[in-house]
């Protein structure tokens, strides 16, 4: 929780930063922005195994992006920007925080990306709701159900061939822990959520032009109850 918390705080660092240098300058680069959130971290006694994915339009259509390995890693108006960070305190036994958000360099955040934007955001919504109904109701979820839960969404969308990655991972001490992922794509993935871990749904849809993710984290509690963390739930792009 601790960590989430500055993970989230981070966001309102970079986004501020953009704004503030593409008015004043015109443009940031992409590692300019990676960098002020990895000085973040340190501020606040974090530690990360890999800095974080800062993508500017199409750059944001490949889930594993590179920062500042594409052709052109200059964030001007006008650009959607995709921020994928994750982050531990630097102490033993502590466990990552991995949050994505979007946001519009703008004032209005074109139709285009808010429209893919709803999608993913109801299909992380569905999932967390598919969890807490049977979760509350004393029955079983496994990790390939949370990922039939959000990948239904995009796929009765029309996005279905745009979602090329399991809807979440396992956290623990790792990123990507030992635990259940949200997996029917990559595995079919029959662990149990159990009480005491913590998992990250996070589908997306990735075109050429750009791509929408949504990442929030879920811990299961020793009573067996999901808490989402990480801040306020994305509900929309950030005009920055």
């Amino acid at each position: 929780l601790e960590a989430a918390r500055h993970t989230n705080s981070a966001y309102d660092r970079a986004w501020q930063f953009i704004a503030s240098e593409v008015r004043t300058k015109g443009f940031v680069k992409e590692t300019a922005v990676q960098q002020l959130i990895m000085d973040h971290f340190a501020e606040h006694g974090l530690t990360t195994y890999h800095p974080p994915i800062v993508a500017r339009a199409e750059h944001s259509g490949s889930p594993h992006y590179e920062t500042g390995h594409g052709q052109d890693c200059r964030i001007r108006a006008g650009d959607l920007v995709m921020i994928d960070q994750w982050c531990k305190l630097d102490q033993p036994r502590s466990v990552y925080s991995d949050l994505t958000r979007m946001g519009y360099v703008g004032e209005s955040v074109p139709e285009k990306y808010a429209k893919v934007f709803a999608v993913v955001a109801e299909a992380r919504d569905a999932a967390v709701r598919y969890i807490e109904t049977e979760l509350s109701a004393g029955r079983e979820v496994h990790g390939w159900q949370v990922d039939d839960a959000a990948r239904n969404v995009i796929e009765r969308a029309g996005y279905g061939a745009a979602f090329a990655h399991r809807t979440g991972h396992s956290i623990g001490a790792e990123v990507h822990g030992n635990g259940a992922n949200m997996d029917n794509l990559e595995t079919h993935d029959e662990r149990r959520l159990v009480p005491r871990t913590c998992f990250s749904i996070e589908p997306g849809i990735y075109l050429p032009e750009f791509g929408i993710r949504s990442e929030i984290n879920v811990y299961i509690d020793a009573a067996g109850r999901p808490h989402v963390t990480g801040g306020p739930t994305q509900r929309e792009i950030l005009p920055i």
